[in-house]
């Protein structure tokens, strides 16, 4: 796979590209204006924000292989891979960049929401792929941010930086939203296969060594990234993955309560529970019944 250099800063990333800096804790680059350079993989150390908009081609990003198009967006967080395999010749790169360090952004109210953008923890083969408006949006973004780069900083740049930014990603998150819900098919079938892991699941009695599953691992076995995973489910049925297996928890439950001569330890035990007053707590969250008052119900009627 290569050598995977490390970029700690801003000032990293620009020095291996061969760009001036403008600010040191933020960086928009257009790759068609400098000449062609060796791919190369990086450990991130700041936030990133790729346009791409070379021709079609299979590379590999990050740690996966992928068919990036013109026009897909990637966002990368600290901490995470970015870039292409060199082969061995310079490319000449086409789009754009946003680089910002977590620096620029403390003390701001970005800084406590920059989480909520969950887009940075997507898998590279979850990018964005924008339609040509959202394209020329981002990129107008992109050039209103270096527009203010290129003016003199004074007390009010990184304010005014920051803003910007923040009105990226919630384009972003917007674009997002849209490929979601042109995607139904996609999110039905996820949907479809989520409910199947979790019958699987419990008919394989996997709950007795694993315990109850989890977000993480039914976006895994669909293969997804855990937030893109919560993302679609919430934007299919408008709950959380978490809130859909506690759902399905309780309809099982509920089965074993109204069919089994079984105790709520028993029940509690055999579907992963680590306490019975954790079921009991569950139930009565999602059906406002304790399981002993459901039961008592249900003998009334």
């Amino acid at each position: 796979m290569g050598e995977i250099k490390k970029i700690s800063t801003v000032h990293d990333f620009n020095e291996l590209l061969g760009v001036e800096d403008q600010h040191p804790l933020v960086s928009i680059i257009d790759f068609s204006s400098y000449p062609p350079r060796h791919l190369f993989r990086a450990l991130l150390g700041v936030y990133g924000i790729y346009i791409r908009e070379d021709e079609p081609q299979n590379v590999v990003y990050g740690t996966s292989k992928y068919d990036f198009l013109g026009g897909t967006l990637i966002a990368i967080a600290p901490g995470q891979i970015s870039g292409a395999v060199d082969i061995g010749t310079p490319v000449q790169r086409k789009g754009w960049a946003l680089l910002f360090d977590t620096e620029l952004l403390r003390g701001t109210s970005l800084a406590q929401r920059i989480h909520q953008y969950s887009f940075f923890s997507y898998e590279v083969s979850e990018a964005l792929h924008m339609q040509d408006t959202e394209r020329d949006t981002i990129i107008a973004c992109m050039k209103q941010i270096r527009e203010e780069l290129s003016v003199p900083q004074d007390e009010y740049s990184r304010t005014i930086l920051v803003s910007y930014i923040e009105v990226l990603l919630n384009y972003c998150m917007r674009f997002y939203g849209r490929q979601f819900a042109t995607r139904r098919m996609e999110s039905k079938d996820i949907l479809i296969r989520f409910e199947r892991i979790l019958s699987d699941y419990f008919d394989r009695g996997e709950q007795i060594e694993h315990g109850l599953p989890n977000v993480q691992m039914c976006a895994k076995r669909l293969a997804l990234s855990p937030n893109y995973f919560s993302d679609l489910i919430k934007r299919a049925t408008g709950e959380r993955p978490h809130e859909h297996i506690q759902r399905f928890l309780i309809e099982r439950v509920k089965k074993e309560l109204t069919e089994r001569n079984k105790s709520i330890s028993e029940i509690a035990y055999g579907l992963g529970f680590n306490y019975t007053h954790h079921l009991s707590r569950l139930f009565k969250k999602v059906t406002g019944m304790t399981p002993t008052e459901y039961v008592v119900a249900l003998n009334l009627k």
